[in-house]
């Protein structure tokens, strides 16, 4: 026997993505499928263009946040299988099939997820970091997952309910899906990554909303949830490997702020160059395409200061790599992608050898130091456990896009440990508080889902007052 599928997508403010995530889920070729868009109190076309393709719209009168929004669309489901997507991905024609073939395959299968594609939407830089880190993640994790993922994730609706859905603790974008995978695994419930069940994300990242994202968003949270639950699998994110890299990274940055108090800020000046010019990739995205005039006087202004700092300190064959870039940056887009391929060959390898000349010139003017020396072998260990992933993104977008990327990782790393200190120190506060040695803060501690409100409240919440329809491709 089949089973019957609910989509349920959550949408705040999402008229810019809505109308291409349900003209995606149009073009399904299993067209036998419940709609529902929880609106979210948008200010904007979403529930228009939601009702345009047939979608059931309910709507809440306030933001509530997410959470919220996909436990009141699981109550309104009439579908055994509900299948969340966000409002800015694409499924594949063959994704609503797929999920119903697992379920109907594997009476003991719980809760599904997938992955975003190698294809973000958006193709500015950090966009396609992001998102070809978060492909990756996915499918290099184990196939027996220990969380949930609502981006694109499938559950069965008496499980959901069982569950308490998803904990509206919550009020926006955050970790309301793990935490709900976390309860799914201490009750034993089987959750399979389909490796195969893929998404198209179009969300445009800039570096700001990133940071922030993964710091309070993510990273915060997590580590609170972390600790709530004593429980850090070595899987996704949370691998072995990628906290020892939070560690090693946090050392550089000691180490190297040591051998800037004992020698001076001079010797911070080569590896701010390499730093630079490992960069090229973003800066010429920003200086080159978009063109933007304060990203110009940021590019240029970086480059004369540290240019300026190498003369001043007789770096002198530092000077020239520094010189040449933005010439050698502006033959690179110009020839990137036209051109013939010996062109592009000649290309890639010139910018080869000037980024081994580079990081000659900037090891000529170190200090030969114990400190050093130990600064480079760590930054070799972390290159080395992250290898794969380094030669995942050379492989997908080339050396370059590779080279400007590291740079963002181990800022990744460095700000996740950041986000472990933070979330710690909350975690503990929040303890003591519950014993009652401390003043209350506006703050309130996570706490495991205990109860899910299934009735709609009628002050809060209104439901599109025309029936709901199975969707149907027009």
């Amino acid at each position: 026997m089949q089973e019957s599928i609910t989509v349920i997508i959550p949408a705040y403010n999402a008229e810019r993505h809505l109308g291409q995530c349900l003209e995606a889920l149009r073009q399904s070729r299993d067209q036998d499928f419940e709609l529902i868009v929880v609106d979210d109190g948008s200010e904007d076309k979403t529930r228009e263009i939601a009702a345009q393709y047939g979608a059931k719209v309910l709507a809440s009168k306030a933001r509530s946040g997410p959470a919220s929004a996909r436990n009141l669309g699981a109550e309104q489901a009439g579908g055994a299988i509900l299948y969340f997507i966000d409002s800015d991905v694409c499924v594949k024609p063959d994704s609503i099939a797929k999920v119903k073939a697992r379920f109907n395959s594997d009476a003991k299968l719980d809760a599904l997820i997938g992955s975003y594609d190698m294809a973000p939407k958006s193709a500015d830089f950090i966009s396609q970091y992001r998102n070809l880190m978060h492909a990756y993640v996915h499918q290099h994790g184990s196939e027996q997952a220990c969380t949930f993922w609502s981006g694109c994730g499938a559950i069965r609706k008496e499980v959901f309910m069982e569950m308490s859905g998803f904990s509206l603790d919550y009020e926006r974008p955050a970790i309301e899906d793990i935490e709900l995978g976390y309860r799914m695994v201490r009750a034993g419930r089987k959750i399979v990554l389909d490796h195969s069940l893929l998404v198209t994300h179009l969300k445009r990242w800039t570096f700001w909303g990133l940071v922030k994202t993964d710091i309070m968003d993510r990273g915060v949270p997590w580590t609170e949830l972390i600790l709530r639950d004593r429980f850090m699998p070595n899987d996704l994110n949370v691998m072995l490997s990628q906290r020892i890299s939070v560690a090693l990274v946090f050392l550089v940055v000691i180490l190297t702020t040591a051998m800037a108090v004992m020698h001076g800020f001079y010797i911070l000046i080569p590896p701010l160059a390499i730093l630079f010019l490992m960069l090229g990739r973003w800066w010429s995205e920003m200086g080159i395409e978009k063109r933007p005039i304060g990203v110009l006087l940021v590019l240029n202004g970086t480059l004369i200061l540290i240019a300026v700092l190498a003369y001043t300190y007789r770096m002198f064959w530092l000077m020239v790599p520094l010189l040449l870039s933005p010439g050698l940056l502006f033959i690179r887009h110009r020839y990137s992608t036209a051109g013939e391929g010996s062109i592009r060959r000649v290309v890639r390898w010139v910018g080869v050898l000037y980024m081994l000349a580079s990081l000659a010139a900037a090891a000529y003017y170190l200090p030969a130091h114990h400190l050093i020396f130990a600064i480079f072998i760590i930054l070799a260990l972390v290159g080395g456990m992250n290898s794969n992933f380094y030669v995942f993104l050379a492989g997908k977008r080339g050396l370059a896009f590779m080279l400007a990327a590291i740079p963002f990782h181990l800022l990744y790393h460095f700000y996740n440990g950041i986000s472990f200190i933070v979330g710690s120190a909350r975690h503990y506060w929040n303890a003591e508080l519950e014993k009652g040695d401390l003043p209350v803060p506006a703050a309130k501690p996570i706490a495991p889902v205990t109860e899910f409100k299934p009735r709609v409240e009628a002050d809060r919440v209104e439901a599109d007052p025309r029936p709901s329809v199975k969707f149907k491709a027009r």
